[in-house]
């Protein structure tokens, strides 16, 4: 078979990017490509498919209706023919009902093994925990990723729910339909539920890892700010949504599917990332988590974690998220009088986290970058011991939090844990002997034995 390439020579530049958080965006890797006036011509310039990606049902309101018009070399019905059941037993979704022996408890993890084997973007996710029902759109699911090897001639779309990459170790390419992004650790992006892709490794090294939140329900919003107003915590303009480009390539080529839970691969001749020019709100993004712009207590008390929302993607309970991304970045700690790490919880909300680089305020040993933690709905958690003599002996002069960027993937829903994470090799078995050391210090009188 004659090979044909033609691309936007996107290897050799760096990707452009627009602006702007929701906004409705109109961009063309050709001149003229974009039809002017109208979506759907009768004929379109260079021959070109229109064609309409909807990301809501066609009658939502206005203010959460999502859809894009795409101008593509074919139409996406040639980008799928006959499908094939594929696999990928290390990829679950909700409900998680995986066997395994180990029972309910606070858990945290080392980082994930490096790859023995070629692994690429897809075949090294590996889900630790699921939450709701795939097959209701309910819920979400946290994983964790490593890979060795670039996604050249495979590409992949899931139908289940929008994809929140976080890089931890390594820069990340992002091949989507409507665009490419360069992704690097601090920084995230997100994929629409449906949008094709592919992603590549960029810079040296030996392994790219990070995590990523598959949100099964509601897309992922701006939180309201309430009383805080127009400003801080994650501001719109910097979000970042990939200009056009396209690959114009006839070779074999293969298209994953994750659908309702099970992953199917069709055979096709040609890259589907074709779209030479699109506009509409529908689009991938990327954002750099040292943009945003933390609030916190300026006189006294720890306030709710809840003011470090970058996303939320909501249910139709006001105020209870599916799920909610939340960072801690670097920040000054000024409150007076006040134990200043995060305080000892339980929460109706389950906490998935992880470590991108730094160390967490609230834990002095043993959560590491690239590590992760689960403290389910109702389970005890806080500072652990060393952190808590700390923090109640220190010298309450102002400090800067800094070199720390922790996250976490929080939920309404129980996070049930695989089978994977549950026989994981870097499961901490001490975990639990880091609150052992917080002695009682009640002797009934108001001092208290601090000694």
């Amino acid at each position: 078979m004659l090979e044909k390439t033609r691309t936007t020579a996107v290897d050799a530049v760096a990707p452009q990017y627009m602006p702007g958080f929701g906004n409705d965006f109109e961009t063309e890797s050709l001149p003229g490509a974009l039809p002017q006036g109208q979506n759907s011509p009768q004929k379109c310039n260079y021959g070109l498919y229109a064609e309409q990606l909807s990301g809501s049902p066609f009658t939502a309101p206005r203010g959460t209706n999502e859809r894009s018009w795409l101008y593509r070399i074919r139409p996406s019905v040639r980008h799928t023919r006959r499908f094939s059941n594929a696999s990928y037993p290390f990829w679950k979704s909700a409900p998680c009902l995986d066997d395994h022996s180990l029972p309910l408890g606070q858990l945290r993890w080392n980082p994930i093994p490096a790859p023995a084997e070629k692994l690429n973007f897809l075949s090294g996710i590996r889900t630790m925990t699921a939450a709701g029902d795939v097959m209701t759109q309910v819920g979400m699911a946290a994983h964790a990723y490593v890979f060795n090897d670039d996604m050249i001639d495979d590409y992949f779309f899931n139908a289940d729910g929008e994809l929140l990459v976080v890089p931890q170790l390594g820069t990340i390419r992002v091949f989507t339909e409507m665009g490419i992004m360069d992704v690097e650790p601090s920084e995230i992006c997100l994929i629409p539920r449906g949008m094709m892709f592919k992603v590549s490794r960029l810079g040296e090294g030996s392994q790219w890892r990070g995590y990523i939140c598959e949100n099964y329900g509601a897309k992922f919003t701006l939180p309201d700010r309430g009383p805080i107003g127009a400003n801080c915590l994650a501001n719109p303009r910097d979000f970042k949504t990939p200009v056009a480009a396209y690959e114009d390539k006839e070779i074999p080529c293969r298209v994953h599917v994750k659908w309702c839970g099970k992953f199917y691969v069709t055979e096709i001749g040609h890259s589907p990332l074709d779209v030479i020019a699109w506009h509409g709100n529908y689009a991938p993004f990327k954002y750099d988590l040292r943009t945003f712009s933390p609030v916190g207590a300026i006189l006294f008390d720890h306030p709710d974690p809840s003011i470090f929302t970058v996303l939320t993607a909501p249910t139709e309970e006001s105020g209870t998220a599916n799920v909610d991304f939340v960072i801690f970045p670097p920040r000054w700690l000024v409150a007076e009088h006040t134990f200043r790490p995060p305080w000892y919880h339980r929460n109706i909300m389950s906490e998935f986290m992880g470590l991108i680089h730094g160390q967490y305020d609230a834990k002095e040993e043993g959560f590491v970058p690239g590590g992760m933690s689960l403290h389910n709905m109702m389970l005890p958690h806080g500072p652990d011991a060393p952190g808590f003599e700390k923090a109640s002996s220190t010298d309450l002069k102002p400090v800067k939090l800094d070199h720390t960027m922790a996250f976490m993937f929080e939920t309404r829903y129980p996070q049930q844990l695989t089978r994977y994470a549950a026989e994981l090799e870097t499961l901490q078995d001490n975990y639990l002997e880091c609150w052992t050391d917080l002695k009682k210090r009640f002797n009934g009188t108001p001092e208290g034995d601090w000694s």
